[in-house]
């Protein structure tokens, strides 16, 4: 086998393997689970560097298998999945981290990163999936991972959040398998494309195509948490702060909004789903779940619920950039895949700091609390205002792209959505920012645990500070090679017909 096939076989079994191992692992090998856990880390990142190196070059890493007549099992990486795959590798090792110092105490640990890893496994195949059926496999594998990771704690609470979690996301897997299937019927295996499959329509096929397209919207949209079937989201919030984090910046919602970029792009095509008027319905899906999920954020006193309400809110701007049709509006909407995951983790690696130092859970209870914890209000404040759109943050970038490339196809109303947003992103963030900096702190902390002379365990306070600098790293370099806008550019270029 040559290299080109090899490496995304490597990529996927770093994890996979790894998540073998810890399964097996006693729990008093905590030094042992630790080390198997960030060399797995370390070596995706460089696999996985390697590819985004080579497919930059114009190279191409592919390894095919077929499992049953007419139907192929495919990893393949390209512009678009190196995306996310990049996306992936990186956060995995930084909630890593913070998951060794966050669970260190904690029981079940050997199971808890054996079904971790799995699921870092799942993500980096969906992200490298060929085509429809490989991407189904890894879509569905992902949902039994993240389950034991929702009810890890075991409590009542977390018990009723895992069950409504598996009824919502393998409902949302048979809609999917039965659009799949019926797609498959109709065309046979589909491998994803540039441009798709569809760029000539037979006017007898319209009405089964959209069809399709509107239940692979609705199978993918659960785990994107579009409206109204993002119910699950804020109720897996009851989860450890590393698998709310991994919930909302690297797996979960980010599968589901992928997955969708996927099916527009390289299984219908942009034109195609343009043409029959996919996008525009699509488009008024994204732009409500933006403006619904800000407004009930406002309403949360729950620290993570509003967090939770957020990511409803900002996932959707990667699904209403898609539906732009334009080079500069759609690579804005590709480009928040990375600035939303980099934003929503410093956030809730933050929420898990005040939680497990603090004992902190309310906003209400945030009083006073930059000053106890400098270091992680500052990497929260970067983060709200990120989600705001304040320069030069990524979260900037976003907006800017996306609101340009609205103008430039004429879509104004667009503009419109991303202000108020923007007002409803301040009008929730900005109440905490004051309580963190400006209140008098009033009562005393619910559980407060001391570190030593850091303001918490250099385990949790690292990660949210290195992603809070990579925030701002990626607002900063976005017109330079190698930034995330640009290689979101290069995807339109290379995989996107417009």
């Amino acid at each position: 086998m040559t290299l080109s096939v090899l490496m995304p076989v490597f990529a996927l079994m770093t994890s996979l393997l790894a998540s073998v191992v810890l399964f097996a692992l006693p729990e008093k090998g905590h030094r042992l689970r630790t080390i198997i856990n960030l060399a797995a880390a370390i070596l995706k990142i460089a696999l996985v560097g390697v590819m985004i190196w080579g497919v930059a070059q114009g190279r191409e890493y592919e390894a095919a298998f077929t499992m049953v007549p007419g139907v192929e099992f495919v990893l393949r990486a390209d512009a678009l999945s190196m995306l996310f795959a990049g996306l992936s590798a990186l956060l995995w090792l930084l909630t890593t981290i913070y998951a060794v110092g966050y669970l260190e105490d904690s029981p079940n640990r050997s199971r808890f990163f054996g079904f971790f890893s799995l699921c870092v496994a799942s993500t980096m195949g969906i992200a490298l999936a060929g085509n429809l059926f490989t991407f189904f496999l890894f879509y569905e594998m992902l949902t039994l991972s993240t389950y034991p990771l929702v009810v890890h704690r075991g409590t009542t609470k977390a018990l009723r959040a895992g069950r409504n979690y598996i009824i919502y996301t393998l409902t949302g897997g048979a809609v999917l398998l039965f659009a799949i299937a019926w797609l498959h019927g109709l065309v046979g295996d589909l491998r994803f494309q540039e441009g798709g499959y569809f760029s000539e329509i037979d006017p007898s096929m319209q009405g089964p195509l959209t069809i399709i397209f509107v239940l692979m919207i609705v199978g993918l949209g659960v785990k994107a948490a579009l409206v109204p079937f993002h119910g699950w989201l804020p109720q897996a919030m009851v989860a450890p702060a590393p698998v709310s984090a991994l919930l909302h910046a690297v797996a979960v919602v980010k599968a589901g909004a992928f997955g969708i970029i996927r099916v527009v792009f390289e299984i219908y095509g942009l034109e195609a789903a343009k043409d029959i008027g996919l996008l525009a319905g699509l488009s008024v899906v994204a732009a409500f779940t933006i403006i619904y999920g800000s407004t009930r954020a406002l309403y949360q006193v729950d620290l993570k619920r509003r967090l939770a309400f957020s990511t409803v809110s900002q996932v959707s701007y990667i699904v209403l950039g898609l539906c732009l049709f334009g080079p500069v509006g759609v690579a804005g909407g590709l480009v928040h895949l990375v600035h939303q995951g980099i934003m929503k983790i410093t956030l809730f690696f933050c929420a898990g700091n005040y939680a497990e130092t603090l004992g902190v859970h309310r906003i209400d209870e945030l009083d006073g609390a930059g000053k106890r914890m400098p270091g992680t209000s500052v990497a929260f404040t970067l983060g709200a205002f990120g989600m705001i759109g304040a320069p030069p943050l990524a979260g900037f970038i976003t907006k800017w792209t996306m609101g340009s490339g609205a103008l430039a196809v004429g879509m104004d109303w667009v503009v419109a959505v991303l202000v108020i947003s923007s007002l409803l992103n301040a009008a929730y963030f900005l109440p905490i920012l004051h309580r963190l900096w400006f209140a008098e702190q009033c009562e005393p902390w619910p559980h407060e645990r001391r570190w030593g002379r850091l303001e918490t365990s250099a385990w949790l306070l690292w990660p949210p500070l290195i992603t809070a600098a990579l925030m701002l790293v990626a607002g900063l370099i976005a017109n330079l090679p190698f930034s995330p806008l640009s290689w979101a550019e290069l995807i339109v270029a290379r995989e996107v017909a417009l």
